[in-house]
């Protein structure tokens, strides 16, 4: 019988280290080993100069087994409390290291490596076992609100969404690595013993088109002007002509995604590409330049405006009383004269004039590569009636986005030639090769001649006598126009009577452009003007811009055009 025990023994023994040998060895090494995820850093978006916008640090998540933190469950919560301050809570934290049946839960996420150590510190000097630590890569925003709609912001899991950090997710996204390894029945890694190692790949870098430092200034000089005009919101953009490329987009109210102040909807939303309104007299550049393309309009073509119209039943005036005077062109930009402008547009039908401002790129995405673009609202020119011909031609009864307006006035600014925005330049792989973003290249939509037209009507604009003088930039020749439209209710969608949004558009020099800046403010004191109250504005954001990228004067003198006759 003893002999038939240990036949019956070898026999198992036999099938524990021959048969089942390296299924016994699978479960051995799975009770015995531990499997950390190496986080790869998300990569960086950085200014045209190579300084970082956006970047990741190394943080820590704190986890436990509660199998082991069970029975000192207060006291450990009560150092942790200590060392982690409002990033962590007692009571959730003693209920989450006595969570029964589970050997692992997380207590805090991306937490700063050295509070993290820390934290591990106290409790293991308190010889406390059961709490121990991940790496993460936790996002950093070192400029706080600098061009925080533009750069977006990530979530809880570490995706973009908004801005340049949704655009890109995918490309500053890493792969993940991983560590794994065979620990001591207290979680102890053991010295020596077998691991295996997945190495993680960094995320790409973006490089974005926009200055620093011309970012920072805007940004202060703009929350300065909506709050000193009672503005509901406020926008700067600045483009280099040549190239489409925006070295600056500022929003006011914004929001700080380092500290997590001030993000709201409303805040967060990026306003240059997803908001829509009137844009008023700015809109009057698109419609003399339709008009000179044609050859139908110069800049000191005669234009006799009458002292009032009406049309389908509706009063269309100027915003200041006269009776029937006689203006040039130039004149009708210079004054900002609603019926001079409808006066000019009655040469042309409405299909023409909607397919000009089709061509300017109204009523279109601008592919400026933002999530959330909005086409704004132009509707088909065979519906129009003549008011609503009429009310386009100077900006009323069309919506755009403050990035649709910059690119159809830069084909002004650029000779006729209309290009894609872009806030983009190129990306730089975790192997150092550097990608350039492709762009569209410049198409022409109206003729030069008719571009150098319309400049010359709006270098009136900023003579001592057109409408907004407090543009002018001393020893350069500045192009501009100012716009005040009726404010439509988001709400109600009808407009409101004394709610205004006013605008300045520009560029300079004018005879040589290099930088075109366009300034919104929405719903600002009842008074407030293009020229008074946006017009100062870009006076120092593009002297600002002019200063930072060393554009000198070109030391020609503005041509004298008439703006009477």
């Amino acid at each position: 019988m003893v002999m038939g025990v240990f036949g019956v023994f070898g026999i198992r023994l036999f099938q524990i280290q021959g048969l089942d040998a390296s299924a016994y060895a699978a479960k051995a090494i799975e009770a015995g080993t531990a499997k950390n995820v190496v986080p790869a850093p998300r990569g960086e978006i950085l200014d045209r100069n190579g300084v970082a916008l956006a970047s990741s640090v190394d943080a820590l998540t704190l986890t436990a087994d509660p199998t082991m933190t069970s029975a000192n469950a207060p006291q450990i919560a009560r150092l942790l409390v200590q060392k982690l301050g409002s990033r962590i809570d007692y009571f959730d934290t003693i209920d989450k290291l006595r969570t029964p049946k589970s050997h692992f839960v997380y207590l805090a996420h991306d937490v700063p490596t050295w509070i993290a150590n820390k934290a591990l510190a106290a409790v293991a000097n308190a010889d406390y076992t059961g709490v121990f630590t991940e790496k993460e890569s936790l996002r950093t925003y070192p400029g706080g609100k600098l061009a925080a709609n533009l750069i977006g912001y990530v979530n809880g899991v570490g995706k973009g969404v908004a801005g340049v950090e949704a655009q890109y997710n995918n490309v500053l996204t890493g792969v993940d690595g991983s560590s794994t390894y065979e620990v001591s029945p207290t979680g102890q890694r053991i010295p020596m013993a077998d691991s295996t190692v997945t190495k993680m790949v960094p995320g790409s870098n973006v490089t974005t088109t926009i200055d620093r430092d011309l970012q920072w200034y805007a940004d202060q000089r703009l929350a300065d002007a909506v709050k000193a005009s009672s503005s509901d919101w406020g926008l700067a953009i600045t483009m280099d002509v040549k190239t489409c490329q925006i070295v600056q987009m500022s929003q006011a109210p914004t929001f700080d995604a380092d500290s997590g102040t001030g993000m709201t909807d409303a805040n967060t939303v990026s306003r240059a590409v997803q908001n829509v309104y009137e844009p008023g007299s700015v809109f009057k550049t698109l419609t003399m330049a339709g008009l000179a393309d044609q050859g139908k309009i110069a800049a000191d073509s005669k234009i006799v405006v009458p002292s009032g119209v009406n049309v389908d039943g509706f009063h269309i005036g100027d915003y200041w009383e006269h009776g029937t005077i006689h203006l040039t062109a130039a004149g009708v930009i210079a004054k900002s004269s609603n019926l001079g402008t409808i006066v000019a547009a009655s040469q042309e039908s409405s299909k023409t004039m909607y397919n000009y401002l089709r061509k300017f790129g109204i009523g279109q995405q601008t592919g400026v590569n933002l999530p959330g673009e909005s086409e704004g609202i132009l509707t088909n020119g065979a519906k129009w009636t003549k008011a609503n011909h009429d009310t386009i031609a100077f900006g009323q009864g069309v919506s755009v986005t403050a990035m649709q307006m910059m690119r159809a006035d830069g084909a002004i600014a650029n000779g006729g030639k209309i290009c894609n925005p872009s806030v983009v330049s190129s990306v730089t792989g975790p192997d150092g090769k550097k990608s350039p973003v492709k762009t569209t290249a410049a198409h022409r939509v109206v003729s030069k001649k008719a571009a150098s037209a319309v400049t010359r009507m709006m270098e009136a604009v900023t003579a001592p006598d057109g409408t907004a003088p407090a543009a002018a930039i001393k020893g350069y020749r500045v192009a501009g126009k100012t716009g005040t439209a009726w404010r439509v209710d988001p709400v109600t969608g009808r407009y409101v009577h004394g709610q205004n949004t006013v605008s300045f558009m520009g560029f300079a020099p004018a005879d040589k452009p290099r930088f075109l800046t366009y300034i919104v403010l929405d719903k600002p004191y009842s008074n407030a003007g293009g020229g008074s109250t946006a017009g100062p504005v870009f006076h120092d954001i593009m002297s600002m811009a002019l200063e930072r990228f060393g554009v000198a004067p070109t030391g020609s003198k503005s041509p004298h055009v008439p703006q009477v006759w």
